[in-house]
């Protein structure tokens, strides 16, 4: 039994047809990288599992159990924790704060902050610094280790490297790379050597339904099959 699971999923944006089908799963322990253009479809997976733009037609569960007609913040509770796009973080608490508030239970505190500096001492040596006065790298690692700390099962992970300097995109690979040993992770991601480099397996998503999928092992980023999806 996978983790989770779409199966034949149509979601909408008032009359646009954005999923057209989708079909994927994700195991447990493992990371999935969902590729493909702008304007595929890829955040909008992302948020149809959360419910935040739920599906008209097909399947999604988790452990077996159908997330479809749940409110987000349901989801939430089942163990599936988001890391969007833009962090969504309280930027005038400080790094602390931000942990603390991602931790449900006050008896989990003390080990969830460990956790979190354990997997980025850089964070413990913010730990009182407001988080809107940290650079974007530092942003993202904070953001990753509140989706650690939150008890979830399965993070979904959207554009972790987007407007990143080099230098600091290898920090995020990382700090991912750590996280990805605590937790399952579905990434959303376009630099796409360094979501082949994270994954175990991969979907490649084009105009809203799923065009190819392998595992990441077989192939490398110019290989023509996501030439054929990915190019301009």
């Amino acid at each position: 039994m996978s983790l989770l699971e779409l199966d034949g999923v149509h979601t909408y944006y008032g009359d646009s047809h954005i999923l057209e089908g989708v079909d994927l799963s994700v195991e447990a322990g493992e990371v999935v990288a969902l590729a493909g253009r702008n304007g595929v479809g890829k955040t909008t997976t992302l948020r149809t599992i959360l419910q935040l733009t739920p599906p008209r037609e097909g399947s999604i569960t988790f452990r077996d159990e159908s997330l479809v007609g749940l409110e987000t913040h349901e989801v939430a509770e089942r163990g599936l924790g988001w890391i969007p796009e833009d962090r969504r973080m309280f930027s005038q608490l400080s790094v602390e704060e931000n942990l603390r508030a991602a931790i449900p239970d006050p008896d989990d505190v003390r080990d969830g902050l460990r956790l979190a500096f354990d997997s980025f001492p850089i964070l413990e040596e913010r730990r009182g610094q407001d988080a809107g006065t940290l650079s974007g790298g530092q942003q993202q690692m904070l953001a990753i280790a509140r989706g650690l700390v939150g008890d979830n099962d399965l993070l979904l992970v959207d554009e972790p490297s987007e407007g990143l300097a080099p230098q600091i995109v290898a920090d995020v690979a990382e700090a991912l790379s750590k996280a990805s040993e605590e937790v399952t992770m579905l990434l959303v991601e376009q630099n796409l050597p360094l979501a082949l480099d994270l994954a175990d397996r991969f979907y490649i998503l084009d105009k809203g339904c799923v065009v190819d999928d392998g595992e990441t092992a077989a192939v490398t980023a110019d290989d023509e099959r996501f030439r054929r999806y990915l190019s301009a």
